[in-house]
Order: structure tokens, then C-alpha cells, then sequence
């Protein structure tokens, strides 16, 4: 199976690499320094591929897309470009029954968002078991490690020198709420209304929480925790990546699940006073981005759905 990473040298082109090398059942196609930039080399490999990942900005992937079309190579994308766009497959395997189906036939995969991925996790499953309106009013606050921001986003934080040099440990971003995750959580979630998403980046190289607060009493009937909980478990009953846990730590931290490519989702609350929140623990470069991809690949190339990723 020959694959070709279109971006190989970013952040997420280079996790994607390093969970593809050394497999036999991979060729990996490359472009040296000299000719990555060369159009009509990066033309020949994208033909040349079975499978081409593109870990590019939106403009460059839609250039990508396009330069491929009538071919037979098979594109993943992991920029926001396709998420929601029609004839595209949702890379999110776990997220609604024949996804790992779908995405297995496809020519074309959207590789979801880091952000989206944790949101999708907790809330779809409760839109489809019922618990959880379609025009429910929700809020999302999330915080990433800062690798989420590629490679300028890096060198702020690491680089002092860097114009945008910074010593912060935390900062929010996208306060106008017009951050473009919003559309993608909004459409695979099934929800009415976009949710108030409020992102953040901490300085930590990787990792990322996402949070979703629910009050119970604004549910229809009588919602639990332990019902909340239950969807969920039911849900992911099998996954390999997926895990809701039960025994739900008292603290949690940023980088519980940094080098991984799976996904924790736990349910904390105040029976009482009728709250929960839900939140989930991922990897913003694993199962929110490079893992994700990879995943994809395999579905697509009828491998081992895990084969490659970080357990």
C-alpha cells in the first residue's frame, strides 16, 4: 500500500510518520528537501499513491483535491477544509453506527478536529440515545497543548526570540466565537444550534481536555449521572480506543493521555444540585489528529484498524 503524507515536515505530517515507519505492509512515498516544494515531483507522488494524507492548510488542500481529481489515489484530509462538505466520509470510526464502514469505501476522508473529536465523543451519543436535545443550548470549553497551533504556535511558546514570544501558561483564543470548529461540531453532533465553544491553549506541548456542562434539569424527563454514563459506556462498548471510565479521578491533568492515540470520557456531577460535566482526555496530536489519520488509513486499506497507533 503506497502512501504519500502531503505536509510530512509539520506537526501532524511527522506523528503521521512516525506511527507508518516500519511497517511492512507500508511504502511510504517521500519527497527529499530539494524537491518537496517542486510541483511537479509533489504532482508525481500524489498519482502515485495509494493513499495520500494531506496535513496542509485548507487553501493547499483544496489545490491538493483538486489536482487529484479523476485519479485513483484515495485522500485523507486533515485540514478543516471537507469536515462538513458534501461526498466527503466523516473520519470519526466510533462516532455513529457504519462509520468504520463508510470510511473504509471512501475516496475521500475528512479527518476530524482535535477540539471536535473530544465534543463529538461525549455529546453525539447522548443526542442519539435521546438524553441530550438536538436544540439543546450547550457550551464547550477546551484547552490544548500548544502543538495544536503548528509550527508557529511552537516556536511562541519555545523560541524566545520568536516575535510572538510568550511566558504565559494560559491563554483563550477565538473570543468573538467564531472559531471554524464550530460548524463541524454543530452538523456531527445533530445539534440545532452551534455550541458556545471556548478554547484555550496551555503551555504544555501536547495534550488537550474537553469539557461539556449539562444541567440535568433542563433535560427531557429524569436524566442521571449513572444514565449519562450508560449511553456512553453503551456506545463504546468494544472500542479499542474509545474507554469511558467509571472511577473517574478527582483531578485531572492536560497530559493524562499525551502520546496515546485513545480517548477517555468520564462523567462528573452533583446528583443534588442537578449538574454534570462531562469531559473528555485526549491527545491533541493522537486520536485528535496524526492517530486519527492513521486509523483512517488503515480502515481504508483494509489493515488492522490499530495497527501503528500508540495504546
Amino acid at each position: 500500500m503506497k502512501i504519500f503524507v502531503d505536509g510530512a515536515v509539520g506537526t501532524t505530517g511527522l506523528e503521521i510518520g512516525e506511527r507508518l515507519a516500519g511497517r511492512p505492509e507500508i511504502e511510504l512515498l517521500t519527497l527529499s528537501e530539494a524537491l518537496r516544494k517542486d510541483a511537479s515531483a509533489r504532482g508525481d507522488a500524489l498519482n502515485a499513491a495509494d493513499i495520500v494524507i494531506l496535513c496542509l492548510p485548507d487553501d493547499a488542500a483544496r489545490e491538493a483535491v483538486a489536482l487529484l481529481e479523476g485519479s485513483s489515489t484515495r485522500i485523507i484530509d486533515a485540514s478543516t477544509a471537507h469536515r462538513i462538505a458534501p461526498g466527503w466520509a466523516y473520519g470519526f470510526p466510533e462516532l455513529e453506527p457504519g462509520c468504520r464502514e463508510a470510511i473504509g469505501a471512501a475516496d475521500y476522508v475528512a479527518n476530524p478536529g482535535c477540539y471536535p473529536t473530544g465534543f463529538l465523543a461525549l455529546v453525539r451519543p447522548l443526542v442519539r440515545a435521546g438524553l441530550l436535545p438536538a436544540d439543546a443550548l450547550l457550551s464547550v470549553n477546551a484547552t490544548s497543548g500548544y502543538s495544536g497551533g503548528g509550527k508557529s504556535m511552537i516556536a511562541s511558546f519555545e523560541d524566545p526570540a520568536d516575535p510572538a514570544a510568550t511566558d504565559t501558561a494560559f491563554r483563550t483564543y477565538a473570543m468573538n466565537l467564531a472559531h471554524k470548529h464550530a460548524p463541524e461540531m454543530t452538523v456531527h453532533a445533530g445539534l440545532t444550534h452551534a455550541p458556545i465553544f471556548q478554547p484555550a491553549v496551555a503551555k504544555t506541548y501536547r495534550g488537550m481536555i474537553v469539557e461539556v456542562p449539562l444541567h440535568l434539569h433542563a433535560l427531557p424527563g429524569t436524566v442521571t449521572l449513572a444514565d449519562l454514563r450508560a449511553a456512553l459506556a453503551d456506545h463504546y462498548a468494544g472500542s479499542a480506543l474509545v474507554r469511558v471510565v467509571d472511577n473517574a479521578p478527582p483531578v485531572m491533568t492536560i497530559e493524562q493521555l499525551a502520546g496515546t492515540d485513545r480517548i477517555d470520557l468520564f462523567v462528573y456531577g452533583d446528583e443534588k444540585a442537578g449538574q454534570a460535566r462531562l469531559v473528555a482526555a485526549l491527545d491533541n496530536l493522537g486520536k485528535g489528529a496524526a492517530g486519527a489519520a492513521v486509523q483512517n488509513m488503515n480502515l481504508m486499506a483494509g489493515l488492522p484498524e490499530t495497527a501503528g497507533l500508540q495504546l
